[in-house]
């Protein structure tokens, strides 16, 4: 099992089919990576849609590969411990998050795999990618060096066991404190093809209005380096 694949999942019953069905029909070997959807408590649990969307892919696809594991929070710990979850229980020796409300090209785990597997001075790589909206129409291209996410990027699991996995005092902007804390030991190649769809949608964490406050928590952590 070479990779990972981790997906948070909070009040994600509208989205999560989509990223799950992009996450299962990967080019890459069936066999040679794992999906991990951590259920982080959602609020949705008393009708259970979240996961009653995830349930129809356990059972299409319970007889064939790639695995598909849930890991359920009682509680909302927020995207930073789900995260941390998914990686510790992880068997990949790579990483990949996907976010609940967004989807992956069907060749984002093998070119991420070959890049990472035949430039062995590569600590993580990051493709570009296109934001989309909410009816998958595209809006724009991102190059994932001037605008960064936190998803669509393969790690070397042993570089974020080093530096800490995520900071567990970040609900939001957890993306910006990891990449700070891993640049400051490790590299982060971009590779120049958008393979990831960040979807924006009224929903999205970003336009969260504690943003600003996590943003000031994240200076003042990061202000004396």
């Amino acid at each position: 099992m070479n990779i990972s694949v981790i997906i948070s999942a909070y009040n994600a019953e509208r989205y999560i089919g989509c990223a799950l069905r992009s996450c299962y029909e990967q080019s890459f070997d069936k066999l040679d990576y794992e999906i991990i959807v951590v259920h982080d408590g959602s609020t949705d649990e008393s009708n259970n849609r979240t996961l009653q969307a995830i349930a129809p892919f356990f059972d299409f696809y319970k007889e064939t590969p790639p695995v598909l594991r849930i890991i359920k929070h009682k509680q909302n710990q927020g995207i930073a411990s789900a995260s941390n979850t998914g990686i510790r229980a992880a068997i990949g020796q790579y990483i990949v998050r996907v976010d609940a409300d967004d989807y992956i090209s069907e060749k984002l785990l093998e070119v991420e795999y070959m890049y990472l597997s035949m430039n062995k001075d590569y600590d993580a790589v990051a493709c570009d990618y296109f934001e989309v909206d909410e009816f998958e129409n595209v809006l724009s291209r991102k190059d994932s060096s001037q605008d960064p996410i936190a998803c669509g990027v393969m790690f070397r699991k042993d570089r974020l066991v080093d530096i800490g996995l995520y900071d567990p005092q970040f609900a939001l902007r957890e993306d910006k404190d990891l990449r700070i804390r891993f640049l400051s030991k490790f590299n982060i190649m971009r590779i120049p093809l958008p393979l990831y769809r960040y979807r924006k949608h009224k929903g999205e964490c970003t336009k969260s209005p504690q943003i600003e406050e996590y943003e000031k928590k994240l200076l003042s952590k990061h202000s004396a380096t």
